[in-house]
C-alpha cells in the first residue's frame, strides 16, 4: 500500500507550509514547528503536495 511520508531532515516545516495549504484532503497540517500527517489512509495520492514542496521533502512509499 502506498502512503505519504515527510522526510523531516528536508522539511522546513511551518516556515514553509505550502504542502498543507494545497492539500485538498486536509491530510497535511502545520503542527507547531513541523508538518504533520493526519489520517494518511485518506490521502488521495494526488501528489500536489510533492509538486509544491521546494525541498522534495514529501515522498510516497510502499
Amino acid at each position: 500500500m502506498v502512503t505519504i511520508k515527510i522526510v523531516d531532515e528536508k522539511c522546513d516545516g511551518a516556515e514553509c507550509g505550502e504542502c498543507a495549504e494545497v492539500c485538498s484532503m486536509e491530510i497535511l497540517m502545520i503542527d507547531g514547528e513541523k508538518i504533520g500527517i493526519k489520517n494518511p489512509d485518506e490521502c488521495s495520492l494526488c501528489e500536489v503536495c510533492t509538486d509544491v514542496c521546494p525541498n522534495e521533502a514529501i515522498i510516497l512509499t510502499e
